[in-house]
């Protein structure tokens, strides 16, 4: 087991790296990203992830829960950076910077067949979500929830991005996610062998009057222009969320927790 390194220079090429994390194109292109402070650390270890890199700020206050982190991160051959509070600053996308963040390596499912899906279970698909507190607020109620997974469809946003893996609280690391174009989305879900339900301005039924048939597929389309018409045909069922105000929508990630909870509510318990 190594020790950490002392890193104390803004222009060490492994700070350029990490921050460089902060562009889309640079975590596409090493399938890396960042999370920060203990919290989700530790969320990602109860997970079965291992950061490729974990760079700290010792001090006299480090806490039991972090030196943990540290030992850890050592034991299982990440490399460790001891950092100043200077660089900690930098590498952080917050004003008020972590002690601790972590790299790790994305992870994408490739999705059974819609016909396996396990009976019982509910997935979410969604269709070019753009906003990543949206997407991230989702991921943390479908795993409240227990959902199986998160399917997202086309151009998406991007869910290692910092500001969503933050959203998350922790949950992107408990959540499996998978990616597919619109047409292998349609192809896929040829298969599935309950509803596939999504909620749409024409829907007939009030999403609270239903009996969901599980495995149960929610689809939700993107903030503004909502489900494409293929995705929208594609749905065994279509439901309304009433609403008494002048506006017709509500926020993406609101909409999806009503869905979320009134489809596993049954299966939910104190």
């Amino acid at each position: 087991m190594s020790a950490p390194k002392l890193v104390t220079s803004l222009q060490n090429d492994r700070v350029k790296a990490i921050r460089a994390l902060e562009m889309r194109k640079e975590r596409k292109e090493t399938g890396l990203f960042v999370a920060e402070g203990t919290s989700l650390l530790v969320t990602a270890r109860d997970n079965g992830f291992v950061p490729e890199t974990l760079v700290f700020r010792r001090d006299a206050d480090m806490s039991p829960i972090a030196q943990g982190l540290v030992a850890w991160a050592l034991k299982s051959g990440a490399e460790c950076l001891e950092v100043s509070e200077a660089v900690l600053g930098k590498l952080s996308s917050k004003d008020n910077p972590q002690s601790m963040l972590g790299v790790f390596k994305q992870r994408w499912i490739d999705l059974p067949k819609a016909a396996d899906i396990s009976p019982g279970s509910l997935w979410i698909a969604l269709e070019e979500v753009r906003d990543p507190g949206n997407l991230g607020t989702i991921i943390r109620t479908a795993d409240a929830v227990g959902a199986a997974g998160i399917i997202l469809i086309g151009a998406s946003c991007d869910p290692y991005s910092h500001e969503c893996v933050r959203a998350t609280m922790g949950s992107l690391f408990a959540m499996p996610l998978a990616r597919m174009q619109r047409e292998a989305f349609l192809k896929w879900i040829a298969g599935w062998q309950g509803d596939i339900v999504g909620t749409h301005l024409s829907g007939a039924d009030d999403f609270r009057a239903v009996s969901y048939r599980s495995p149960t597929l929610l689809v939700m389309g993107s903030e503004g222009p909502g489900m494409s018409d293929p995705l929208t045909s594609a749905c065994s069922r279509l439901v309304k969320i009433p609403m008494a105000g002048k506006l017709d929508s509500l926020n993406l990630a609101v909409a999806t927790a009503l869905m979320l909870y009134q489809i596993r509510g049954p299966q939910l318990s104190l």
